[in-house]
């Protein structure tokens, strides 16, 4: 990530750097006077003012001096060596935990410093206390991410732009497809309606903001495989649900297909995954209209798509049993 040493656009004072990163401000004071860890702008009526970078910058402390490291020995380091000493605790930290969190661990990669510090605040990670979130990457702007490298590839990118518009839109494309991203949800102050639609068709998550913290975690969970209570089976709970694997014309293929297993099982079982994926499209729709309901709509979804992507698991073993080409049918 690139450092900038001038006021952006959007320079911050002490509070809002507190409010953004959750660090207090009587600490912020403390680092800046004892480890020259800022070096804000100040105005002819001698107010301080600070960067987006501060602000990022006062989040990675906040998250490492929280995992033992002692704010002497990195106060003054830029934000890409904070970052990348983050990612290299993350990397140790997942590497000594057992083998089951490590599958089920979900990756994020943000844009926007107002996502991260609500990420990062507990109130919010007590909404995952059953899934390993990992936060890889988090850059200030579409224009940074794009310019930055990311520690890997996102299961999750997470966006927060003020306006959505047919540029803004354009470089979302652009950085899903370069870091391919599984799933992508934007949270917008304004927008123009036809842009959000096209979004929501590609299979973005797009709200409007003011969401709250439940609310974003609705969002989140509801790409999520539930719970299934099976440790051997092919889905993880809290990991992300997969793409819809067969089209509706390719499902009718397989239906038609005449079959020797008992009670027809291709047919019964490419019927009910398009029915599913229905549910699964109806329910993610209504998640992406209102905020109304979105608890209910996040969950729905989730179940309907976890569920879809069992019965295409099952599918895919009937057809290996029977013989059946899957890929000749959805070529």
């Amino acid at each position: 990530m690139t450092v900038s040493k001038t006021i952006q656009n959007h320079p911050h004072k002490i509070g809002a750097v507190s409010s953004l990163s959750g660090v207090p401000t009587p600490t912020l004071r403390i680092w800046e006077s004892r480890y020259d860890t800022f070096k804000p702008h100040k105005t002819e009526t001698n107010h301080r003012l600070y960067t987006e970078d501060d602000v990022l910058k006062a989040i990675l402390l906040k998250r490492l001096t929280e995992q033992g490291h002692a704010i002497s020995a990195i106060a003054q380091m830029s934000t890409t060596a904070l970052n990348n000493l983050l990612q290299k605790q993350q990397s140790s930290n997942h590497t000594k935990s057992a083998a089951s969190l490590a599958s089920q661990s979900v990756s994020i990669a943000i844009v926007g410093l107002t996502l991260a510090s609500r990420i990062e605040s507990k109130k919010f990670t007590l909404d995952f206390n059953n899934h390993a979130i990992r936060v890889t990457d988090i850059f200030s702007s579409n224009a940074e991410a794009m310019a930055g490298n990311f520690q890997e590839s996102p299961q999750i990118l997470l966006i927060h732009t003020n306006s959505l518009h047919a540029g803004i839109q354009f470089e979302i494309h652009r950085l899903a497809e370069k870091n391919q991203a599984l799933q992508v949800i934007v949270l917008y102050n304004f927008g123009q309606e036809p842009v959000i639609q096209s979004m929501k068709e590609c299979g973005m998550i797009v709200r409007r903001e003011p969401i709250t913290d439940s609310e974003l975690a609705d969002l989140i969970k509801s790409v999520l495989v539930v719970d299934t209570s099976s440790k051997s089976g092919p889905l993880k709970s809290g990991t992300l649900i997969p793409q819809r694997k067969y089209s509706d014309m390719a499902l009718l293929k397989v239906a038609n297909i005449s079959s020797n297993v008992l009670c027809e099982c291709p047919k019964h079982v490419a019927e009910i995954i398009s029915q599913l994926a229905s549910f699964e499209q109806y329910s993610h729709d209504c998640l992406n209209k209102s905020n109304e309901d979105a608890h209910l709509h996040a969950h729905l979804s989730a179940i309907s798509g976890s569920a879809r992507a069992l019965f295409e698991s099952a599918l895919e073993m009937i057809a290996k049993h029977e013989g059946i080409d899957l890929d000749a049918l959805t070529q």
